[in-house]
């Protein structure tokens, strides 16, 4: 029986408006998507101030559910595409996946049944 391969997640971190130049890196290097979540900062490269009162920059977060052998072309692409070897453009780790369900796609296309990967086989389509 084929397995689903083992996933990543990669972070981004970076400021607002640079996020779709990491999302289009990352899809050209072989991702297939990404999540887009609105944040602030308060690092140390964050301190700027307007009139003497603090601003916190906005963010961006992009959340990549990789597969481990494509990690590191993406991961080296987001980098890129970042600027990130320059002081206060963004960051990027990698969290190793335990296990990944919803990749219906993957699974279909690995000829297995989208049903075997959740417990509660029930008929709802969503939430």
């Amino acid at each position: 029986m084929t397995e689903i391969p083992k996933h990543d997640l990669i972070v981004t971190i970076v400021k607002k408006g640079c996020c779709e130049r990491i999302v289009k890196a990352a899809k050209d290097a072989g991702a297939e998507g990404a999540t887009i979540i609105p944040a602030r900062g308060s690092g140390i490269h964050e301190q700027k101030k307007l009139m003497g009162i603090p601003i916190e920059p906005e963010k961006e977060i992009v959340l990549t559910i990789i597969q481990q052998h494509k990690t590191n072309k993406v991961l080296e692409a987001v980098k890129k595409a970042g600027r990130m070897n320059q002081p206060g453009t963004g960051v990027a780790f990698v969290v190793e996946l335990k296990e990944v369900v919803g990749i219906v796609h993957l699974v279909k296309a690995l000829g297995l049944d989208p049903d075997q990967q959740v417990e509660d086989k029930g008929k709802d389509q969503g939430c």
